[in-house]
């Protein structure tokens, strides 16, 4: 029975390392005002999600389960962040906005699940967060007291937040089906999610208490995703899913996507980029803090 189990371990090994090798991963920046897209780096293997730092010198990415950093205007090599044993982080990461932590969603050696833990920017000894999981972190409240992340209590994938320094949970959400992707505005009165209870996968904002429930995007044609918005809280950027490609509840790699922009306030979402990627390319915050640029992740598959 134990030779069955490691034999089955070393297979997810394997077939983790193949899904790593399969594409080449290609961080970028678009320039929102003059559409300038620059690549930064290409790597033959898989990275994800770009956190911008709030001093704007480094971007923040993972693969293989560690962090890395690596700078957008300087030539240079990525500088690994030491998490101490938390080797199997996703990317859900998310940095505190005075530049001093960071919190992360790592798979957890005992069950393989998802829980949140904050350290130092710098590196250093994770401290737990949310013992109960999976809890898949994806906001940081602007006044550092609050996370806010998906998970997964009774069955049903709900919105909720924890003050940072861990305690009681608060779901704000119960609608049925998956509620994902939540993120503080900069102005810390609202919270941005993408919620599929209207039958596809749209933008939704509540108040952080979780009244107000709103949905903000409408089009019929693709599932949005992930929505961002900018520093100076005046632009949202979101991923958008064809519909058709995949079910509304997934965020799938590997696919042919786009990058939408939209007003804070509402109103027509405009399409910025068409490429190659989905889950990994934009999963968080990765506005630059002059709220004119933006760093994601493009892939192309390796032969």
């Amino acid at each position: 029975m134990k030779q069955l189990f490691y034999t089955f371990v070393l297979f997810l090994a394997m077939t983790n390392l193949q899904a790593q090798s399969s594409v080449t991963s290609i961080l970028e920046i678009f320039n929102t005002e003059n559409g300038e897209r620059t690549v930064v780096k290409e790597f033959p293997f898989l990275i994800e999600a770009p956190n911008w730092t709030p001093d704007g010198e480094w971007l923040i990415y993972n693969s293989q389960g560690k962090l890395y950093r690596i700078s957008p205007n300087k030539a240079g090599e990525p500088e690994w962040i030491d998490t101490g044993y938390a080797l199997n982080c996703n990317n859900d990461h998310v940095l505190s906005h005075d530049g001093k932590q960071i919190a992360i969603s790592h798979g957890t050696k005992e069950d393989g699940q998802s829980r949140i833990y904050t350290l130092p920017l710098t590196g250093g000894m994770p401290q737990l967060i949310t013992p109960i999981a999976p809890s898949y972190l994806h906001g940081w409240s602007p006044d550092g007291k609050y996370l806010a992340y998906c998970a997964e209590r009774n069955g049903n994938y709900d919105i909720y937040t924890i003050p940072a320094v861990g305690g009681e949970e608060v779901r704000l959400t119960t609608a049925e089906g998956l509620d994902d992707g939540p993120e503080y505005s900069p102005c810390g009165n609202y919270i941005w999610f993408n919620s599929v209870r209207s039958g596809l996968m749209q933008v939704w904002r509540m108040k952080t208490d979780g009244s107000e429930q709103t949905q903000i995007t409408f089009d019929e044609t693709c599932n949005a995703w992930f929505s961002h918005v900018s520093p100076d809280g005046t632009q949202v950027v979101f991923l958008t899913y064809y519909k058709g490609d995949l079910e509304p509840h997934e965020h799938l790699p590997n696919k042919n996507v786009e990058l939408r922009i939209m007003p804070a306030t509402g109103g027509e979402a405009k399409p910025l980029l068409k490429l190659f990627g989905g889950q990994g390319t934009i999963n968080v915050n990765s506005w630059v803090p002059d709220s004119k640029r933006i760093a994601f992740v493009s892939y192309r598959l390796n032969p």
